[in-house]
């Protein structure tokens, strides 16, 4: 048995200023990466596109994240890829951790506004406090300084959840080794 963490990350729909008439910011992409705790490892990297519904991705979402609308319009439907998480990536039984509170909350918005079951377990870490706490800061960092603190380079492009998982991944192994991070949930 060993122990298993997912790593998530999202991007959603966004715009520099305010959502245009009937807009609301939907997920567009999910990034997963799966880490052994055990091994201190990344053992997979995944990227789930989602097609949203009520939104578009506009000119400063695609410059943001690189992702465009004829992209995500591939994607699968919020409903579907919250039933792959599930089903797939084990997420209703294996703890996850996501940079902050943005990816937790932006899923629960969107579940409860669209009516679909919350894909994950209640074991949530939220990796951007535990940094901060193992590293003795008075503020949170975003990802890229505090792969930068770390020592460790950023990965692919920022604001890519593909990317930004394995990033993310990588402080999260560099909590374990600094004691910052614990879990007890043993999957698979």
């Amino acid at each position: 048995m060993s122990h298993l963490l997912n790593v998530v990350d999202v991007e959603a729909t966004c715009w520099e200023g305010r959502p245009p008439a009937g807009a609301v910011s939907e997920i567009i992409e999910i990034g997963l990466t799966v880490v052994d705790l055990d091994r201190v490892e990344r053992t997979a990297r995944h990227r789930i596109l989602v097609r949203p519904a009520s939104s578009r991705v506009g000119e400063f979402c695609t410059e943001l994240a690189g992702l465009t609308q004829e992209e995500v319009d591939t994607g699968l439907p919020f409903a579907e890829a919250c039933r792959l998480l599930v089903t797939e990536h084990h997420a209703r039984t294996r703890p996850w951790a996501s940079w902050g509170d943005y990816d937790r909350q932006q899923f629960a918005r969107q579940c409860a506004a669209t009516g679909v079951e919350y894909p994950f377990g209640a074991e949530h870490a939220n990796a951007k406090a535990l940094f901060a706490t193992a590293y003795g800061l008075k503020r949170r960092q975003g990802m890229a300084g505090a792969l930068h603190l770390a020592g460790l380079p950023l990965e692919g492009r920022h604001h890519r959840g593909e990317d930004d998982a394995w990033n993310i991944a990588a402080l999260v192994l560099d909590l374990v080794g600094r004691g910052g991070l614990r879990t007890t949930s043993t999957t698979e």
